[in-house]
């Protein structure tokens, strides 16, 4: 029988919402899922939920979540490279805003992202992403929601 699926978490950028939807829904299902972050995250006491802290450093939580995420598993993460790591091992991503990457959009993303860094490395001043609104929390949720019945199914 196989593994059942996770959900991995990039923590450290998730919003605090974002964690709480992740919470509710686990605890709910019962699905394994971790927070990977290099702070402490707190978590419920909880047999399936748990928080990894990696030490600090650049990607080293986002190197964590890929060594661990199998295909099937779920990650959360706003961060575009992370995102295309995980699906080429046959993960599935999604953004804290509701959007599930495919292959598409991942390449989209990437030139996308690249783009805005070659911006800002000629002085570009680009913001960041709006704050995240109850549109995006409700299309998160929903995609979650998604993601868990059919994760759910094949148990």
């Amino acid at each position: 029988m196989s593994k059942a699926s996770c959900i991995w978490v990039d923590a450290d950028a998730c919003p605090k919402v974002v964690r709480e939807i992740l919470v509710r829904a686990a605890q709910r299902t019962g699905i394994e899922l971790t927070f990977v972050a290099n702070q402490s995250i707190p978590v419920p006491p909880s047999p399936n939920i748990r928080s990894v802290q990696v030490p600090s450093g650049f990607d080293i939580a986002d190197n964590e979540i890929v060594r661990r995420a199998e295909s099937g598993d779920l990650v959360i993460t706003a961060d575009i490279p992370l995102a295309a790591e995980v699906m080429e091992k046959g993960a599935q991503a999604l953004n804290p805003r509701g959007e599930l990457y495919t292959e598409n959009t991942i390449r989209q993303r990437l030139n996308m992202r690249d783009f805005m860094d070659t911006l800002r490395a000629s002085g570009v001043q680009s913001g960041g992403p709006p704050p995240l609104g109850q549109r995006e929390r409700q299309q998160f949720a929903n995609a979650l929601d998604r993601y868990l019945a059919q994760a759910l199914s094949k148990r």
